[in-house]
């Protein structure tokens, strides 16, 4: 397989993609189940098999035409059933469960930039040109870490459904909560007119590239530091 063909560049970023999105809602249900919800594990929905997460418009139909048409692409998994109310403390709770997957996709994020730098180390030992083998994985690592940074900070963005606006829900005095939590009905309808309708009236406001991404470059900053760490002195 050719480092340039389509095979090879979907290979290359599906892969990724699917484990980052799986490993994210499955979190979800992981941290609810610890807190008193058993929702997603009575539902059968704490498996990592993609299969029971894959939503066909919102994984694969939406981020397709998105990417065909150039707007941000974005899209999501089928969620994993959380019931509020069962967790021992439904606020505070909330907070958690929404923030575990982000949290998971920044660790997973950390932990291929380690995977990054060992490859490297052990790559050079030999001292020969890296083969397509090193080179396919060194490719899935790289994608690997920047689909979760960009999943974890994307899902962090205040607008319902993401876990962001769970989380200002719950941080909230209860009255705003409440007000707020009435967006969630037309969080589609948001997020397309934020991030998809807005961007395309007004381009120069580029609000992905400048609100997403500033922090997934400062985080890959860092994390291409700890792959250099990794490496060792004499590769960095």
């Amino acid at each position: 397989m050719n480092p340039d063909s389509i095979l090879w560049q979907i290979a290359t970023v599906a892969v990724p993609m699917i484990v980052a999105i799986v490993f994210h809602e499955v979190a979800h249900g992981w941290v609810a189940r610890a807190l008193g919800d058993p929702t997603a594990a009575e539902q059968n929905r704490l498996s990592l098999n993609p299969l029971r997460h894959v939503d066909p418009f919102g994984t694969i139909i939406l981020p397709g035409l998105l990417k065909l048409t150039g707007a941000p692409v974005f899209g999501w998994a089928k969620p994993v059933p959380v019931d509020f109310s069962r967790l021992r403390n439904p606020r505070w709770g909330m907070v958690a469960v929404a923030a575990a997957g982000p949290v998971t996709n920044f660790v997973l994020a950390a932990i291929a930039a380690i995977a990054l730098g060992l490859l490297v180390r052990a790559a050079d030992v030999g001292g020969a040109e890296p083969g397509l083998g090193i080179l396919f994985i060194a490719d899935n690592l790289r994608n690997f870490l920047i689909v979760n940074l960009f999943l974890g900070a994307f899902n962090l963005l205040p607008i319902p459904p993401f876990d962001g606006s769970r989380i200002v829900m719950g941080v909230l005095p209860a009255p705003l909560a409440r007000g707020y939590g009435r967006l969630e009905p037309f969080g589609l309808i948001l997020v397309f007119g934020i991030l998809v309708i807005l961007p395309y009236f007004m381009p120069e406001l580029r609000l992905v590239e400048r609100i997403v991404m500033p922090p997934v470059q400062w985080m890959g900053e860092h994390l291409a530091g700890l792959a250099g760490l990794v490496a060792g002195p004499e590769l960095r």
